[in-house]
């Protein structure tokens, strides 16, 4: 499991760093449902095209959202797989059983 979490650990950190932001995370909760243009994901979150676009770029940057443009206007989803990544890193800490106390130093 280690070799897997060292191979993915760019997309971990990544991932989290994108997620860091409150605007980022409401953006992620907006998509949860549904593909989302631009211009609705700023009427949302009644943010200009400009500050938005700054936070979309972080979440594709991180693999976490995908787009695709249709005319002049350009759409958001969800990239799950990456979720997926991120909460099986997190997983490992639920078979943690009992965390041992340090050992005393020389």
């Amino acid at each position: 499991m280690l070799a897997t979490i060292s191979t993915d650990l760019s997309t971990i950190l990544s991932g989290f760093k994108a997620l860091s932001d409150p605007i980022r995370l409401q953006v992620i909760d907006l998509l949860q449902t549904q593909e989302l243009c631009v211009c609705e994901l700023c009427e949302k979150l009644n943010i200009s095209q400009s500050k938005l676009s700054f936070h979309l770029k972080n979440l594709k940057e991180a693999d976490l959202v995908l787009s695709h443009q249709e005319g002049r206007w350009i759409y958001y989803r969800l990239n799950l797989s990456q979720f997926t990544i991120l909460e099986n890193y997190l997983s490992e800490y639920q078979n943690i059983s009992e965390i041992l106390p340090a050992k005393s130093c020389p």
